[in-house]
Parts: structure tokens; sequence; C-alpha cells
């Protein structure tokens, strides 16, 4: 393309093994910094829930990471854009920890180091990256009949005996929503006007509905995220919410410190996602693995 600049682009299917499971993430490789429209551009051609653009930079020996929604959002948090742009970066062979002298690998994300930790599944090679979230913070409880009628549920279809809606952040400020049963958890339809209106109202962005696994499966709940405000009506995996719904549950004494738990997501979607997740003293683990299910390039 005379005269046009190709970037070259990958799309990965993240918190999964398998392509097209998981929640896909479009991640563009660059040489710096782009102009911001061309930034929303991409994004809104790709239409993907978030886009990722990476650079490795001598300046601070890390990765770069920006991330946007297709609406023009820029994001920040530890969810499935870092953590795709991540694997990304590796599959694709970029030396991104070398020049690192800590003993914990970092990149950034906006303007802050998010700290790591990397391996690689001994069965497929591929990379299992944990992201390290900050500790969970409990805010508030919003009364259940508002979050109900939102979702289009009933109060008693909301497990208020063990937990009720609670504002939890780590990263990002998300709702965990309690639900009673697998049933109803992928039966309702939300009204995403009454959610914006919620979140704006209580100064939060998602809401991640959750019920608890029967005993025996790999899995420990099972969930549904919506966060309409940021133009996500439904995602089929949510890093910024798993560490938030871990620490609160670990909070609640329903699940214990420095044990490694899953959270399946994406079902309803038929983009089954398995999110690892350990609450630490000091920090919260999110993590998984990503593969490459595109390839190619763009032109700016």
């Amino acid at each position: 393309m005379e005269g046009r600049k190709a970037l070259e682009y990958y799309v990965l299917d993240v918190f999964s093994n398998e392509s097209y499971k998981g929640n896909p993430l479009s991640v563009v490789f660059t040489d710096g910094n782009l102009k911001l429209e061309t930034y929303k551009d991409i994004s809104k051609e790709f239409r993907y829930s978030e886009t990722s653009f990476v650079y490795y930079s001598t300046r601070d020996k890390a990765l770069i990471v920006r991330s946007f929604t297709p609406t023009g959002i820029e994001i920040d948090g530890a969810g499935h854009n870092l953590l795709g742009a991540v694997c990304g970066a590796l599959l694709k062979g970029m030396p991104i920890f070398d020049e690192q002298n800590e003993s914990e690998p970092f990149v950034i994300m906006k303007h802050s180091a998010i700290p790591l930790t990397v391996s690689f599944d001994t069965n497929t090679f591929y990379p299992v990256v944990q992201m390290h979230q900050k500790s969970a913070v409990i805010k508030q409880e919003i009364p259940t009949y508002r979050i109900a009628v939102a979702l289009g549920l009933k109060i008693e279809d909301l497990d208020v005996n063990a937990f009720v809606p609670t504002i939890v952040k780590t990263e990002v400020a998300h709702i965990m929503v309690p639900i009673k049963n697998s049933y109803l958890l992928n039966s309702f339809v939300p009204d995403n006007q009454l959610l914006i209106e919620i979140s704006k109202e209580y100064n939060f962005e998602g809401f991640y509905c959750f019920t608890i696994a029967d005993e025996g499966q790999e899995h420990i709940v099972e969930t549904r995220f919506f966060n309409p405000i940021i133009g996500i009506i439904e995602d089929p995996a949510t890093g910024t919410a798993a560490g938030p719904l871990i620490g609160f549950l670990t909070q609640k004494k329903f699940t214990k410190s420095d044990k490694e738990y899953k959270i399946l997501q994406g079902v309803k979607l038929k983009q089954a996602s398995m999110i690892e997740v350990m609450n630490r003293e000091e920090d919260i683990l999110v993590g998984g693995s990503s593969i490459i299910t595109m390839k190619g390039e763009l032109y700016i």
C-alpha cells in the first residue's frame, strides 16, 4: 500500500487455549505512540470490546500497552486487554523482559507498571501470564431490589442469604452480584439503561454476576459480566472483575488465601473462558492463556 504505513496485528482468544473460545482481543504492534484519533479509528474498526496497542520502549525497558474500546474510551486495569497483549508479544518472540533486572517482570499500562508472573505450559508451550492486581477493597452494598429490577430478575433470584450486591475494587470498581443458580444466571436479559444509571449513581463500572458452582466442578463460580457504561453489552472474560470477585469471596470466608481457583465465564455467549485467580496477602493474581486465532496487517 504505497505511501501508507503497515502495522502488524494479531487477534488472540484470551483466557483460552482454544481458538474461537475465550475473549477475542486485537493486538496491534506499533513502533511508538500513535495519534489519539488513530487509536480510536482502529479500535472502532475491529469492534472487539477492547483493542490493545503495544511497543517495546528501550527507555523504560518494558512493553508499553494502551487499550481502547470501540467507542474510543481508553481504559486501564489488568484485564484481558493486558493479558492478551503480553501473550501476543511473547508469542511474537519479542524479548520484553530481557533488559529488566527486577526479580518480578513488569509491563507498563498507560503510565503504571503492572507486575506479572510468566510461565509456559509444558504441554502446549503457550505462555501463562498472571497479572498482579492490588488487594481487593470492599466498598458499599447496593439495595438488592435495585439490581434485581435492572437485571430483569426477582429479588429472591439473587442469593442474598450468603452475599449481597457489593462494589469491590482492585484496579477498577465493579459490583459483585450473587445469583441463585446457573439457570437463572444464563437466562436473564438486563436493562442496559438501568445498569448505566446505577453505575453512574454509585460510581462504579461493571456488573459481575456470579453463582456458586456445584461440588466437583473445575471452577468455583460461574459468571456473566455487563459494562454498558463503557459500551460493553456482555463480555466473555473479564480479568478486572475476576480479581475483585476472588477478593470478595475470600474476605467473606468462602474461599481461602494462597489457593488457586478457576472462574468460568462466557458460557451464555458460547465463548467459554477459564480465568485463574488467587488471593494473596499483598495482592491478587489473575491469569490464564491466550492463543493467536488471526494475524494480518492494517494500514494508517
